[in-house]
């Protein structure tokens, strides 16, 4: 399967107002693909247009709310109608409820899933059609780390994401089996420094942080502008996610009892915070349209990424290997120490 180069692509970017989706859309457009982006923050989406302007691309912006299928069909078609054809699916979109799974309300489980996970359901049935038209394409999905591995405090999330990697894995099969060249990837960050953390309604009684360490969000749109390229079935992002990964393959069971002790109070920052506070359940939070976090203090590289992104380098040697996972181990450790002293 051969896809279209970045520079000749028409990219659609849905959730693009904020973090991973508004990184992704900056990097298309530098590399001269003609970009449109949605999401409910019309604030966020103006800035990143203009943006994007500014630099020499070229963008469109659609607001809409990604658990309404007929909005999700009008930025596929406006897409279309604008730029003459869609190339790239993108689908980043996602909010949470930072809670135990008793103090989660019903409603407020429905709606986590209605918009992480039914919105990349329409998000592909909205963008297929178009795909199947110009004969290929990808479809790419920002799914988790969740999705491999549940946490505490976010049953809803989770629930969503383990969803999305079920979807995809049957979607593709039955694509491969039509033999139609369209390209399905599930992207899988580890923890990132987004303000995703800033935006979801916490009933913890502070303010709610992912497990450190961090991995910038630039790190997760180098591996969706990657598969918008070359064809990639899975991707995890930062070395910490593909450690996880192999643990929960080897002893999902030793990881219970980790994340048992040590899971929920490292999701909780010292700052205090009422489920009260704005946060983007059912409304945008325009306060926070931007691409990073709060937690740039507790980031680190990812020596792995950049492996992955080229397969051939897979097959190095072991002393390589295990140097990475030497100096893996090393930044993680000081990354916990830094987080503690904080």
């Amino acid at each position: 399967m051969q896809l279209k180069p970045i520079d000749r692509q028409v990219v659609a970017v849905v959730g693009a107002s904020s973090g991973i989706g508004r990184e992704a859309a900056l990097k298309f457009a530098h590399r001269g693909a003609k970009v449109v982006v949605s999401a409910r923050s019309q604030s966020g989406l103006e800035s990143l247009v203009e943006e994007i302007r500014q630099a020499g691309g070229e963008a469109t912006a659609i607001v809409a709310d990604v658990s309404d299928f007929d909005r999700v069909k009008d930025i596929a078609r406006q897409t279309v109608a604008t730029y003459g054809r869609l190339d790239t699916w993108v689908h980043a979109a996602a909010i949470s409820v930072f809670a135990t799974f008793e103090r989660t309300t019903p409603e407020e489980f429905k709606r986590v899933v209605d918009v992480t996970f039914m919105g990349q359901v329409y998000g592909a049935m909205a963008a297929l059609p178009y795909l199947r038209q110009e004969g290929r394409g990808a479809l790419i999905h920002v799914s988790s780390m969740e999705g491999r591995r549940a946490l505490p405090l976010q049953s809803a999330y989770a629930s969503a994401k383990h969803g999305i990697e079920g979807f995809l894995e049957s979607l593709r099969v039955e694509l491969q089996h039509e033999k139609i060249p369209i390209s399905v990837t599930s992207i899988k960050p580890a923890v990132i420094n987004t303000p995703f953390y800033n935006k979801g309604l916490t009933k913890l009684g502070v303010k709610p942080t992912g497990i450190p360490p961090y991995y910038q969000p630039s790190l997760v749109a180098d591996a969706i502008v990657h598969a918008a390229e070359h064809p990639t079935r899975d991707f995890i992002v930062g070395d910490i996610g593909r450690l996880l990964d192999v643990l929960q393959r080897l002893s999902p069971g030793l990881l219970d009892v980790f994340l048992s002790s040590v899971g929920l109070p490292l999701q909780k920052t010292d700052e205090p915070k009422s489920e009260d506070a704005p946060n983007n359940l059912y409304h945008p939070v325009p306060d926070y349209d931007r691409t990073l976090g709060d937690f740039s203090h507790l980031t680190i590289p990812s020596i792995t990424d950049s492996i992955a992104r080229h397969p051939l380098l897979k097959w190095g040697t072991a002393a390589g290997a295990v140097l990475g996972a030497t100096a893996l181990a090393m930044l993680a450790v000081e990354l916990l120490s830094r987080g503690d002293r904080s």
